[in-house]
C-alpha cells in the first residue's frame, strides 16, 4: 500500500509538472533531492559513528544495563498481559532503551523482534493484539532523552549548536509520550478491560475482569464485538 501511496506522489508530481510546463523544473528537483540525500547522509556517518561508540561505551559501562532496570516497572505497567519471564519484555526494553537514547536504526530491529514475540501470545494471529498497539504506540512517540540523529544532521547542515534542541526535545516527546499512553490505557479500557489489571502475572493468580477481552488479544474498532453497528 505505502509503495501504490508513493508511486502516486511522484507520478502525480510529474503530471502537474508536465501539464504547468515546469518538467525541467521537476527534473532539477529531482536531482537536487538525491545530491542533498547523499550529502547529508555522508555527514551523518561520522557523527553516528561517534555517538554510536558512545553508547558502546555506555553499554559495556552499565548505563544501558541501568536504564533497563529503571524501565523495567514502567514496561510491565504497560504491557500487564505480557508474561513477565517471557522474551518480549527483553526486546521491548531494548527498543525503549535505544529510542531514548535517540537510536532509532538500533531500536527498529529490536521492536521487530518484540512484535514477533507478541505474535506468540496473540490468540489471534490475523488481528494486532492490546500489547501490539501499546507498543506500537509507545514506540512511535517515545521519550527521546538524547536526539542523536537530528544532532548529527543540524551538524551536517552548519547548525552553530546543534544540541541545543536536547530540551525541547524531550519535552515534546515526554508530552506525546504521556498523551499516547493515556490514549492507549483508555483504548484498552473501552475494547479489552480494565487495563491495569496485571493480567496473567497477578501474584493472586486470579484473573482479571477484562481477562476474556484480552483473550481476543486485538484492536477492534468502535462498536466491534459489543453489540454496536
Amino acid at each position: 500500500m505505502v509503495n501504490w501511496i508513493w508511486i502516486f506522489l511522484i507520478a502525480g508530481g510529474f503530471l502537474f509538472a508536465a501539464v504547468g510546463g515546469k518538467i525541467d523544473e521537476a527534473s532539477q528537483a529531482l536531482y537536487d533531492g538525491v545530491k542533498t540525500g547523499v550529502t547529508i547522509s555522508l555527514g551523518m556517518i561520522g557523527v553516528l559513528a561517534f555517538w554510536m561508540g558512545i553508547m558502546r561505551i555506555a553499554e559495556e559501562g552499565g548505563l544501558v544495563r541501568a536504564a533497563a532496570r529503571v524501565l523495567g516497572p514502567v514496561v510491565r505497567f504497560l504491557f500487564p498481559d505480557v508474561p513477565r519471564d517471557h522474551p518480549a519484555l527483553g526486546y521491548i526494553l531494548s527498543n525503549l532503551t535505544a529510542n531514548v537514547f535517540g537510536l532509532g536504526n538500533a531500536a527498529t530491529p529490536m521492536g521487530i523482534r518484540a512484535m514477533q514475540e507478541l505474535q506468540k501470545l496473540n490468540p489471534d494471529p490475523t488481528r494486532a493484539s492490546a500489547a501490539m498497539c501499546t507498543l506500537l504506540v509507545v514506540n512511535t512517540a517515545s521519550v527521546t532523552l538524547l536526539p542523536t540523529t537530528i544532532i548529527a544532521i543540524r551538524a551536517n547542515m552548519g547548525a552553530t549548536n546543534p544540541a541545543d534542541v536536547v530540551g525541547t526535545t524531550l519535552l515534546a516527546t515526554a508530552i506525546s509520550t504521556a498523551a499516547a499512553i493515556v490514549l492507549d490505557r483508555w483504548y484498552r479500557r473501552r475494547h479489552f478491560g480494565r487495563p491495569f489489571s496485571g493480567g496473567p502475572n497477578r501474584p493472586d493468580g486470579g484473573t482479571s475482569s477484562g481477562s476474556a477481552a484480552q483473550k481476543n488479544g486485538r484492536c477492534r474498532g468502535p462498536g466491534e464485538g459489543d453489540g454496536r453497528v
